[in-house]
């Protein structure tokens, strides 16, 4: 999925770009795939997010992710 579209995703959902692109990564770009990774979760989503950034936090919704915790 092209990456403008991935930062709108992630908007939307108000969601740190960083898991969004993990999400699609891991979804092999299906939208509906990473719409239900996005409900339901995956193991495999934070440390790839966290794997694309130097940041301690991320956002996935509403929930706060930090860094040490993943």
């Amino acid at each position: 999925m092209h990456d403008l579209k991935i930062k709108e995703w992630a908007t939307v959902r108000e969601t740190s770009i960083e898991i969004a692109q993990a999400i699609f990564e891991i979804a092999k770009d299906d939208e509906i795939k990473a719409q239900q990774i996005w409900d339901e979760g995956c193991d495999d989503v934070l440390p790839l997010a966290f794997s694309k950034t130097d940041a301690d936090i991320l956002y996935w919704g509403d929930e706060t992710i930090e860094r040490k915790n993943v």
